[in-house]
């Protein structure tokens, strides 16, 4: 029952979608016979390292969604903080929801069924403009943007 419900709710937010496209951003399905496996196209965020850039990613969606948020992995080459090397994307709306066993999230900022495709890929676009660097998931990553703001930072006094 709940992966027919799911299943039923993901056809909408796909449809609404369809209708009302969102700048930055497409979705589809990987596959017509498959409502649990979109393909996501993201645009770089103008004014950020990423800017011209076109990004491919799949979601995935668990049965039980949206009780539990979908897995995020870029399928195109991604150099961000937030981003494993295997292209998994580390946000906190993505974690499951309640408290973080680690103590570093508040259970307000994990995921919650309120949010939809929209929203995650909203996120996805927000993180690249701004990665959080107190918690990467690629440190080398994290070292390199904090790198180059520093020298950007640099070159604007001198």
């Amino acid at each position: 029952m709940a992966a027919s419900q799911a299943s039923l709710l993901l056809q909408k937010q796909l449809r609404d979608l369809c209708k009302k496209p969102v700048d930055g951003f497409s979705a589809g399905l990987v596959d017509e016979s498959d409502v649990f496996e979109w393909s996501v196209s993201i645009m770089g965020p103008p004014d950020t390292l990423y800017e011209g850039g076109f990004f491919n990613a799949i979601m995935s969606f668990p049965k039980n969604y949206p009780n539990s948020p979908p897995t995020v992995r870029f399928t195109s080459e991604m150099w961000h903080p937030n981003v494993y090397p295997d292209g998994k994307v580390c946000i906190s709306i993505l974690h499951p929801p309640g408290d973080d066993p680690n103590g570093y999230e508040l259970a307000t900022e994990r995921w919650s069924p309120v949010h939809t495709v929209e929203s995650i890929v909203l996120s996805i676009i927000s993180m690249l403009s701004g990665p959080n660097d107190e918690s990467p998931a690629n440190v080398d990553a994290a070292v390199g943007v904090v790198f180059h703001i520093l020298a950007t930072s640099i070159s604007i006094v001198s």
